[in-house]
């Protein structure tokens, strides 16, 4: 049915088709409709001390704002990731501003944390029936210096904690001007530093997590996992989206600026995480992210050594049928 569904879906612009299906989902959750359509596999797994209903989770970026976690629930994610929020509402990047490649299932975007702030996120997360892990993405306001981005990481953290499960840094996101320079050195070991010394005033333990760019060299992935090690991060996610094009040559729209995420970044991604795995020596756990279509790739996620896993692009190509099929090849997978 998701095939005859996306066939029209992709007939309009993906920003526009992408807020039609959120709507659409929300109504059919609202008269129960979802049930018909999905099946929520419990696959019990723990992590960062917290209690997964499966290992399958949403990516960050398809629900920016919290409007949607009772239909994400519905649909049998084990967990679910809203943001990025910024402290302040944004518009984002001018549209158009996210791209499909139909023939490579992926996607490019630039969106550039667009949202409604995180007061306006954390009504959302109040209001819901929710039971389940939900992660909060968090990242800097455009116009915020980066000598001063400490600031809008450690507010977002203080508000967020209260609601959150766990707490994402997204400090990797190539659309926000000179983000990823919080990667590096003492300013990736200053943030880190402090964002751990808040968590331990919060009444809840609520573990914080990296999200990392699969562009990193080896040497920057070994001294973010020596940061990570010294500060005691709780996990990281690998990876967000990337500017290499190396893998769509062929494409006509290669040339869009922005991130590009779905099957063109798995490789990339997977390496990463299995360099990160090994320079950890499993005292941190990955959440693998970048890439993920289909039950074998989900596998070799996991084989890299990623603990849980999240989808976004493949949600798109491939439906909430492919939750259930990860599910599925999770249950019997050694």
């Amino acid at each position: 049915m998701y095939d005859f569904i996306k066939k029209y879906l992709f007939k309009f612009d993906p920003e526009f088709a992408h807020a039609l299906t959120l709507n659409t989902l929300k109504v059919a959750d609202k008269i129960k409709l979802l049930t018909l359509f999905s099946e929520k596999i419990i696959l019990p797994y723990e992590c960062m001390g917290l209690h997964f209903k499966n290992p399958v989770g949403l990516a960050a970026g398809f629900d920016k704002n919290g409007d949607y976690i009772d239909v994400f629930d519905a649909l049998g994610f084990g967990f679910i990731e809203i943001g990025t929020v910024t402290k302040n509402p944004q518009m984002g990047n001018p549209k158009p501003r996210l791209f499909r490649l139909e023939k490579e299932a992926a996607l490019i975007n630039r969106l550039g944390f667009n949202n409604k702030g995180i007061d306006y996120l954390i009504a959302q997360v109040k209001k819901t029936n929710y039971q389940g892990i939900l992660g909060i993405n968090i990242g800097k306001n455009r116009d915020t210096p980066l000598e001063k981005a400490l600031e809008d990481y450690l507010y977002l953290f203080q508000k967020a904690a209260p609601v959150a499960s766990y707490i994402t840094i997204n400090i990797s996101s190539p659309n926000t001007e000179n983000l990823r320079d919080l990667q590096q050195g003492k300013l990736l070991k200053n943030l880190l530093s402090t964002l751990k010394s808040a968590q331990k005033d919060q009444r809840k333990y609520v573990p914080l997590v990296v999200k990392i760019s699969p562009d990193l060299t080896v040497d920057e992935l070994k001294n973010m996992a020596d940061i990570f090690l010294e500060e005691q991060i709780d996990g990281v996610i690998a990876t967000n989206t990337t500017l290499d094009r190396s893998q769509i040559e062929a494409s006509m729209i290669k040339s869009e600026k922005g991130g590009l995420s779905g099957k063109p970044l798995f490789a990339r991604s997977t390496l990463i995480l299995s360099q990160l795995h090994e320079l950890l020596e499993e005292k941190i756990p990955i959440i693998g992210c970048g890439g993920i279509l289909d039950s074998n790739l989900a596998q070799e996620k996991i084989k890299a050594g990623a603990s849980l896993l999240q989808i976004y692009t493949g949600f798109i190509y491939k439906g909430p049928v492919l939750i259930r099929e990860i599910n599925k090849s999770l249950r019997n997978f050694a």
